[in-house]
């Protein structure tokens, strides 16, 4: 997998946080990791959300750009936020993988996690 870049203060994610009334969004587009409300630290900090956003981009890179980005809408409009298909696989990863995130530290408690948005 090609590596990520992380974006703070993202305009994209700032609409895509304010759509889902969340504090913090990240968002992926491609190999970027775009976020808004959340520093890179704060992003980092949490190893269950990095492999959350790192199926995200496993996911484009399946998909191709385009071909993500049509089926996460057709899921939205089908499903609701919460239940795209993209975007369960990646919460199941994300709780899979968090230990690959880690950096050698222990996982954080759920009061540490940060919260899924489930509007939208």
């Amino acid at each position: 997998m090609k590596s990520s870049r992380i974006i703070e203060n993202s305009p994209l994610a700032r609409i895509a946080r304010l759509k889902l009334h969340a504090g913090s969004v990240a968002m992926v587009l491609g190999h970027s990791i775009h976020l808004s409300g959340a520093t890179r630290e704060q992003f980092l900090s949490d190893p269950y959300w990095v492999a959350h956003e790192m199926e995200h981009v496993r996911q484009f890179e399946q998909y191709g750009y385009f071909g993500f980005l049509w089926r996460y809408l057709v899921g939205w409009a089908r499903h609701g936020y919460y239940n795209i298909p993209f975007e369960v696989a990646a919460r199941e990863a994300g709780e899979r993988d968090a230990v690959l995130y880690a950096r050698g530290q222990p996982l954080p408690g759920p009061e540490a996690r940060h919260p899924t948005p489930k509007a939208g």
